[in-house]
């Protein structure tokens, strides 16, 4: 029980890890736009505390499962190539369409979007993935630079906002690293859509 405590406490203390601020811009060319493109870049992140570059940690992950038997490794780098489009982009889209659609406000974020005047670019900057032993865990982080520009003039950046530290976690056990991401990914879609009800949207 003891540890049981110890666990929760742990977990908890990641609940209000978040920190998302604005670095440039402001919100006001938001207030009549309905419909928001959205495009994911992973092109240059790192993770873990010692800052692997994305191939690094693929390596490293393969290798060490490997060695546990079998080819859990190579199994697992399927996954992990396939996390981003299955997992992480549609777990942000959800959750930020979901608090517009609680809140009755007409607002749309969706990949693709032809020929709207904005687009947000959700560039990731780091990962942790946390892990979860059953009784002790610790959540997945996530953090990420929210940069809307223009469609058609990419390099006019009319709102910046940095989200350092998304916790990504579920009730009960969540074994999966890709997961734990998502998860971290939701949060920030949670929090940077109700940042932007509270300043554009209100």
């Amino acid at each position: 029980m003891k540890k049981l405590v110890l666990a929760l406490l742990f977990v908890s203390g990641y609940a209000f890890a978040q920190d998302m601020k604005v670095t440039n811009g402001n919100f006001a060319f938001l207030k009549d736009q309905t419909k928001i493109n959205v495009v994911f870049d992973y092109s240059d992140f790192t993770l873990m505390k010692d800052n692997k570059t994305e191939a690094q940690y693929v390596e490293d992950r393969i290798n060490d499962l490997n060695e546990k038997g079998g080819s859990k490794g190579d199994i697992w780098k399927k996954k992990w190539t396939s996390a981003k489009e299955t997992i992480w982009n549609l777990k942000f889209l959800e959750l930020a369409n979901h608090i517009y659609f609680k809140e009755h406000v007409d607002v749309a974020f969706q990949e693709d979007f032809k020929n709207v005047p904005y687009t947000l670019i959700v560039k990731t900057v780091w990962i942790y993935p946390g892990w979860d032993a059953g009784v002790m865990k610790q959540a997945a982080k996530v953090s990420t630079i929210l940069k809307f520009v223009e469609t058609n003039n990419q390099e006019n950046v009319m709102l910046e906002i940095t989200s350092n530290e998304a916790p990504g976690d579920q009730y009960g056990n969540n074994f999966s690293n890709e997961s734990r991401i998502g998860e971290g990914y939701a949060k920030t879609a949670k929090s940077m859509a109700k940042l932007l009800l509270r300043n554009a949207y209100k």
